[in-house]
């Protein structure tokens, strides 16, 4: 085998990135427009600013895991998608009110037809209408089947242009929803300020972990040393025993009874009289 040539002397290099370079990159790379895509699917600029956040901060606590999928972009939009939708939001206090809805009267009327849609609709025309996704593509990233996938799409696009029956061609579907996203003013957090986030919530959750691992263990060793070392089987509740005659009560003295009683008690306690009893 032939040893392989040498470099030229003019060429560059290649230089390997750092785990924080590669992230800052793809961070620069996809974060804006997830910001957008998110908005879409929540209607919300806030959440969405923040679905892109904890997105990218999973994935910087998985980067060995990211840095070696197929496409890291499609795993933290998949992640950024997820957490948009989740009905947990609507019990978050700071969510219960509306935002400012866009200014522009049409984009109005597409967002609030969006936001009827069942949340995998409005991720499957999302992700096949605004991202440019094929058919299975879509279904892979949706955890559906592809019928299942084309039914939500079809419904989507019907629902869509009943409302808006400028949307019925597919094109003129796309275009609104890149002009609705860009519409908007929505920024993203620099990626530092995302990687320290992500490294100190996961040392949050490390010591949240460690300290009730601990709790457990404590009342574990606690429950050893005070628990008994043998069986004492309870007392048996008491029951009524039948056929035993109730205990009689002393009754009301006669005449006769009252007056030896008296009699009794007025004799002295000593004497001949109590050691030899005299007839009567």
């Amino acid at each position: 085998m032939k040893n392989p040539p040498p470099p030229r002397s003019g060429a560059p290099t290649p230089t390997r990135l750092t785990p924080a370079q590669a992230f800052d990159a793809l961070y620069g790379f996809c974060a804006r427009a997830l910001v957008r895509q998110s908005y879409l699917l929540c209607g919300r600029r806030e959440l969405a600013r923040e679905s892109v956040e904890r997105a990218f901060q999973l994935a910087w606590q998985r980067w060995p895991e990211v840095a070696v999928d197929r496409d890291p972009a499609s795993w933290v939009r998949a992640a950024a998608h997820e957490y948009a939708l989740s009905p947990w939001h609507r019990f978050r206090p700071r969510f219960r009110h509306r935002e400012p809805p866009p200014a522009d009267a049409a984009d109005r009327a597409l967002l609030a037809v969006l936001l009827t849609l069942p949340p995998s609709y409005r991720r499957t025309v999302l992700l096949y209408d605004g991202v440019g996704l094929d058919l299975p593509e879509t279904a892979a990233e949706t955890e559906a089947s592809t019928p299942a996938t084309a039914h939500r799409l079809l419904h989507a696009r019907e629902t869509l242009a009943a409302s808006l029956p400028l949307l019925a061609d597919p094109a003129a579907l796309h275009r609104r929803l890149a002009e609705l996203a860009s519409g908007e003013r929505l920024r993203a957090a620099r990626p530092a300020t995302v990687r320290a986030g992500g490294e100190a919530r996961a040392r949050f959750w490390t010591r949240a972990a460690i300290a009730f691992t601990v709790t457990i263990i404590g009342a574990t060793a606690l429950t050893l040393r005070t628990a008994p070392t043998r069986y004492d089987p309870p007392v048996p509740p008491g029951k009524t025993v039948q056929g035993v005659p109730p205990e009689a009560a002393p009754g009301i003295l006669s005449k006769k009874q009252t007056a030896l009683r008296k009699k009794l008690r007025s004799s002295p306690a000593n004497g001949p009289e109590r050691l030899a009893p005299q007839p009567r």
